[in-house]
C-alpha cells in the first residue's frame, strides 16, 4: 500500500543538508516496512539493524562512537562488503533498545554526514523523552501513523477518488459524494492500522478484519507488562480502558475519577505520559483564549484524550458489522465520538497539533482549534447532516475568526468565511 510519508523520505534523500532521520510512531503503524520499502525503492543496498534481535551490533556500538569503526562493523554483520555512502542505506530499527546507538546519531551528523541513516522504533517516544544523550538538534524526524482516509481510498483501489480530495476539486468531488461517505463509512470500522486495512483489502471480511484488530489490542496490553514500569502497568491499562467510556461523555473531558474512583492528577498522569509517548494516544488541551501561540494559553488540567486509530476504538468498544449496514449509525455512536476521532486522526496526521476550546461558562464548545497560515481556526465537528451549531455562532460572535470550520456528512459549501468540510475532506484543511 502507498504512503504518504514516502514522498517524504524522498525529499529526506535529496536534501543537500539531509541528517540521520528518527521515524516515530506507535507499534504496528508499518514503519519497519515503508523503511524497507523505501530502501528497495531508492537504494541499491539495505542494511537493516533490528537492536531487539541483534546482538552482535549491541556490542558493535557500545563499544565506542568511532564511526568508522561502526561502519566496518556493519560492512561486516552484513557480509555484503564495503559500504557506499550513496548508494546504501542504513537502518536502525528498535533503536531505543540501545543507547549507545542513539548517540550515535550525533556523530553520523556530524562526521560523516555523506551515510545515510534512518533509525526507528516502536516504542521510541518513551526512550526520546528520558534520554540525555539524545542529539538535539542533529537529526530529522518523521510521526508516522495510521493510514489516513486518503491513503485508505488508494489502498482499496479509489485512488482517482484521492486525487480529488488532494487537489480540493469539489465542483467534481460533490458528484462523488455518496460514494465518498459509504467509503469513508468503511474506513471508520477498518481504520487505519496497515495490517487491519490489507486484511480487508485481501477479503473483504470484517470479521476478519475485527480479529486482527482484537489482536493488536492484546499486543498493546503485553507491550504495558514488558516495556512500561511495573508499578506504572495498573494505570496504563486503567487510563487505555477507559478511552470509550470518557469519548462517550457529554464533552468528552478526561476525568481521572472515571478510570478509578478517588483518583486524582497525580495517580494517573504518568500513566497518561506513557501512553501519550508511546504514540498510543492523543492528549487535546482545552483553551480558554484562542489566541497565538495557543500553547500560552492552554489549560492543561482540562482535556480530552483520543486512541490511536479509529479501528482500534471501534474493536475496544465492542462495535459490531451490524453498524455499518445503518446509513448513519457510525458516525452517530458514542456520541459522535468517533466522528470526533476521525477528525483529530486526520487533522494530526495532516501536521496540525489541535486544541478545543470552551467558553469561560461551560455552555459553548468547539471540538478542534488549530493554528494554520498565522491565524486560528475552529473546526466544528456534526456527525450527520445536522448544521445546526449554536457553539460555532457564538465563537465567531465572540472572535470574528476569518475563516471558520464545520465539517459534517452534508457537501462542500463556502460562504462568509465559514468552510462547509464534508468529514471525507477533513484532511484538506
Amino acid at each position: 500500500m502507498e504512503r504518504t510519508a514516502m514522498a517524504r523520505f524522498q525529499e529526506w534523500k535529496d536534501s543537500p543538508n539531509r541528517r540521520p532521520l528518527v521515524v516515530e510512531g506507535a507499534r504496528q503503524v508499518g514503519k519497519t516496512w515503508l523503511i524497507e520499502e523505501f530502501g528497495r525503492r531508492a537504494y541499491s543496498r539495505v542494511i537493516l539493524v533490528n537492536f531487539d534481535t541483534a546482538t552482535p551490533a549491541h556490542a558493535l556500538f557500545a563499544g565506542g562512537v568511532d564511526i568508522g569503526r561502526i561502519v566496518t562493523g556493519l560492512s561486516l554483520l552484513d557480509r555484503g562488503g564495503p559500504i557506499d555512502p550513496a548508494t546504501t542505506l542504513i537502518v536502525l530499527d528498535e533503536i531505543q533498545s540501545e543507547p549507545a546507538a542513539l548517540t550515535s546519531l550525533k556523530y553520523f551528523a556530524q562526521y560523516a554526514p555523506q551515510y545515510h541513516v534512518i533509525a526507528a522504533g516502536s516504542l521510541l517516544g518513551i526512550e526520546l523523552h528520558s534520554a540525555a544523550s539524545f542529539p538535539v538538534g542533529q537529526v530529522s524526524f518523521i510521526d508516522l501513523y495510521p493510514l489516513t482516509f486518503r491513503e485508505f481510498l488508494g489502498a482499496v483501489g479509489e485512488s482517482e477518488l484521492g486525487q480529488l480530495l488532494d487537489a480540493r476539486d469539489f465542483t467534481v468531488t460533490t458528484a462523488f459524494h455518496e460514494r465518498l461517505v459509504d467509503l469513508l463509512r468503511w474506513y471508520m470500522y477498518v481504520g487505519g492500522m496497515p495490517q487491519a486495512v490489507d486484511t480487508y483489502v485481501r477479503t473483504r471480511d470484517v470479521r476478519a478484519v475485527r480479529t486482527i484488530q482484537q489482536e493488536l489490542l492484546r499486543g498493546y496490553d503485553r507491550d504495558f507488562s514488558k516495556h512500561a514500569p511495573a508499578a506504572v502497568v495498573p494505570k496504563i491499562r486503567a487510563v487505555y480502558d477507559s478511552l470509550p467510556a470518557h469519548l462517550a461523555r457529554e464533552n468528552g473531558k478526561f476525568v481521572y475519577g472515571l478510570v478509578r474512583q478517588g483518583a486524582r492528577a497525580k495517580d494517573l498522569e504518568s500513566a497518561i505520559d506513557w501512553l501519550a509517548d508511546a504514540g498510543m494516544i492523543h492528549r487535546v488541551n482545552r483553551v480558554g483564549t484562542p489566541r497565538l501561540p495557543l500553547t500560552a494559553y492552554e489549560d492543561q488540567q482540562a482535556f480530552k484524550l483520543f486512541h490511536l486509530d479509529i479501528g482500534l476504538l471501534g474493536a475496544m468498544s465492542g462495535l459490531d458489522e451490524q453498524t455499518l449496514i445503518e446509513p448513519n449509525r457510525l458516525f452517530t455512536e458514542f456520541r459522535g465520538a468517533l466522528t470526533e476521532q476521525l477528525v483529530l486522526q486526520e487533522l494530526v496526521a495532516a501536521g496540525q497539533k489541535p486544541w478545543y476550546w470552551t467558553s469561560d461558562t461551560g455552555r459553548a464548545e468547539i471540538d478542534f482549534i488549530i493554528a494554520k497560515d498565522g491565524g486560528i481556526v475552529p473546526i466544528e465537528v456534526k456527525a450527520t447532516t445536522n448544521l445546526q451549531a449554536k457553539s460555532l455562532r457564538v465563537y465567531r460572535d465572540t472572535f470574528a475568526p476569518p475563516l471558520a470550520v464545520r465539517t459534517s456528512l452534508a457537501p462542500h459549501i463556502e460562504q462568509d468565511g465559514l468552510l462547509c468540510l464534508p468529514l471525507y475532506a477533513v484532511g484538506t484543511v
